[in-house]
């Protein structure tokens, strides 16, 4: 397993896996039990706990959001409390930079704090920071691949290269998937510190891979649009039907890919991934 600037092409076909909520049953508990309840903590929102949090898990986990930055996510729900539960200071401002800037991440709020001192970005850094502190914290057994997912790379291997194509930080992918005994069912290893999505996809296509011999699986419409964006192919792990997807991924989804048929078949998946985040 290497680096994307240190990858290249070995056969012809090229399958791309995203890692959190698709390889790894790990989306779920990161915000059940870390992004959601810090938020709460940090806007002091105990008094409307129970539907805040099942509003957070609809946005960020349960629809056409799902897979969301974490500050889009977290400007979303706030523009809900604000609107419903009790006044958000700043929360306009927070809103629209989440709407605009060209990136949302820890090191462009800190920028944001310099360029504005509004509390609003103090905070939503110290809720950043302590969701991180708080994944650390999550047990091993709280971050394991989905069942079916290593026989089903395993499966792909035979007869394409792989490769994790991710937004999260690199650390964590290696971490989760080397404690799985996951490293060795995949050929390249894109994350946050190779570029977007669509990036990643777009430089291993350059590599020579032809665009009906990709396959992008993931579990959110940001895997999708980056799929389409660089025209291959999607495959969905659907949620809260994930070991079905790999299962179906392994029976039908691979011989239809492989064997060039996979066009109609995949607007059928793609309906489906639709249809279950409505």
């Amino acid at each position: 397993m290497v680096n994307l600037d240190e990858f290249k092409k070995n056969k012809d076909f090229l399958i791309c896996v995203d890692s959190d909520g698709c390889a790894m049953d790990t989306m779920d508990i990161k915000h059940f039990k870390c992004f959601g309840p810090c938020m709460i903590k940090e806007w002091n929102l105990s008094k409307w706990e129970d539907e805040i949090l099942e509003r957070w898990n609809q946005i960020n986990l349960y629809s056409m959001t799902r897979g969301i930055n974490r500050f889009a996510g977290l400007s979303k729900a706030l523009e809900e409390i604000d609107k419903k539960y009790c006044e958000i200071e700043g929360i306009a401002d927070f809103v629209e930079w989440t709407n605009t800037a060209a990136e949302l991440s820890n090191r462009a709020i800190e920028k944001r704090i310099e360029e504005t001192g509004s509390p609003i970005y103090s905070k939503a850094l110290n809720w950043s920071l302590e969701v991180n502190k708080s994944i650390d914290k999550l047990g091993d057994d709280e971050k394991c691949p989905f069942n079916g997912v290593k026989e089903g790379l395993e499966m792909a291997q035979k007869y394409a290269d792989v490769a994790v194509v991710s937004s999260a930080n690199k650390e964590a992918v290696v971490e989760e998937w080397e404690r799985c005994n996951l490293l060795g069912t995949v050929d390249c290893l894109c994350c946050q510190d190779s570029g977007t999505k669509a990036i990643c996809i777009e430089k291993l296509k350059s590599l020579g891979y032809e665009e009906d011999k990709i396959l992008m699986i993931g579990d959110a419409p940001g895997d999708r649009k980056a799929a389409m964006t660089n025209n291959v192919n999607f495959y969905p792990i659907l949620v809260k039907h994930e070991a079905d997807s790999w299962k179906e991924f392994m029976n039908v989804a691979i011989n239809k890919f492989i064997g060039l048929d996979y066009k109609e078949y995949g607007k059928i998946k793609e309906n489906e991934f639709l249809d279950n985040l409505k």
